[in-house]
């Protein structure tokens, strides 16, 4: 399994955990924080508020998605080897070019 395979499968995990988090909140103030007594002072998982909590948490999965993305376009620049496709080296195979070019005759 290639390096970038890895990056790839930690890129899909992040986005749908930062999907989930997205999710859970609401926009106007009561989404998971007010089901639990609204108050926003509560003690839940020693977190104070919820709210922040999830706040925090889509800052960091987002900034931990793009580190993932960047370090994956890295790990394909490093990957060694040609930066060529291999259709394009199938397609040279089947279709070779000639070498020398073909003569036209003039036309009188």
């Amino acid at each position: 399994m290639s390096t970038f395979t890895v990056f790839l499968i930690l890129i899909v995990l992040v986005a749908f955990l930062l999907v989930v988090v997205i999710m859970v909140q609401n926009p106007k103030g009561g989404g998971l924080s007010s089901s639990f007594g609204g108050g926003g002072t509560q003690q839940l998982g020693g977190v104070q508020k919820t709210t922040d909590f999830l706040d925090k948490s889509t800052w960091t999965l987002a900034v931990l998605l793009l580190g993932l993305i960047l370090l994956s376009n890295v790990s394909i620049m490093s990957g060694g080897g040609s930066q060529d496709s291999r259709a394009l080296d199938a397609t040279e195979r089947t279709s070779p070019i000639p070498s020398t070019p073909v003569e036209q005759t003039p036309n009188e």
